[in-house]
């Protein structure tokens, strides 16, 4: 994928470019815009990152990115999440013109997904379908099974999934009996944050099973899955590290790239 969006990239005349809007100090936050400059620099595209305090004002925030809306050199334009708890995070990630919104979170491009419209979707999610796509997977008819119902993840993951016409539950934190709706699933996906929540015995034998979860165990990162006991169960399962963080960065670029060239011909 990275290898497509920079031949992609060559073909334009100006160098697609990415804007990132950082506020706060959390260390996870840094690490992530930091290989997403990476990479960038890999396929060829701009980075340009805007740092704001955590105390900064909601309006300095908007202001920012109405600026970089106006700004014609810039191709995509990233909010990097969480935004701390001052801040009205959906009416930022509302102010971002949507054909720059490469993170797929706007309310209009959130509403083109529950549509079937598949213009500019959630990196993460995105980098799911890519990993089922790429092994083959025939998703119609198949049970799948979310445990996550955010913006970020679950919820698109779950649109994606009925635009391919498969059954799906998404699971939550109040959710009854968890392992009953995990067992059933064809497809599991899981993206909580909390080590070891999915294991061996909660999953259908010879599952997809897709960990998005990332966390801290023991001074380790960790997916939500029990990789161990998984293992012997599961037909596919994705590791974490490794798995589905490389393929989220991978479908920012595919996404700033698109941006680029859809805005060469509007």
């Amino acid at each position: 994928m990275l290898n497509e969006a920079k031949q992609a990239a060559r073909t334009l005349k100006k160098k697609p470019k990415l804007a990132v809007v950082l506020v706060g100090d959390d260390a996870a936050s840094k690490v992530y815009v930091q290989r997403k400059q990476l990479a960038c620099e890999h396929v060829g595209i701009g980075f340009q990152l805007f740092s704001f305090p955590a105390v900064v004002s909601e309006r300095e925030v908007l202001e920012k990115v109405r600026q970089l809306n106006a700004d014609k050199s810039v191709n995509g334009i990233l909010v990097q999440l969480p935004l701390p708890s001052n801040l009205d995070r959906n009416k930022i990630l509302g102010a971002i013109n949507p054909i720059k919104d490469v993170d797929g979170f706007t309310p209009f491009n959130m509403g083109a997904l529950a549509l079937g419209m598949e213009e500019f979707v959630g990196c993460t999610p995105l980098g799911i379908m890519k990993i089922l796509e790429a092994e083959g997977v025939n998703i119609e008819g198949k049970h799948c099974c979310i445990v996550n119902h955010s913006i970020v993840v679950g919820r698109p993951v779950a649109q994606l999934l009925l635009n391919r016409n498969a059954t799906v539950t998404v699971c939550n934190k109040y959710t009854k009996n968890l392992a009953a709706c995990t067992k059933k699933a064809d497809i599991l996906i899981t993206a909580v944050g909390l080590p070891g929540l999915i294991k061996g015995r909660m999953i259908k034998k010879g599952a997809f099973v897709i960990d998005a979860g990332i966390a801290k165990k023991e001074g380790k990162i960790a997916g939500d899955v029990d990789f161990n006991s998984a293992k012997r169960v599961a037909g596919y399962l994705t590791p974490v590290p490794g798995g589905v963080g490389p393929m989220t960065v991978a479908c920012l670029m595919h996404n700033t790239v698109n941006a680029a060239l859809l805005q060469k011909h509007r």
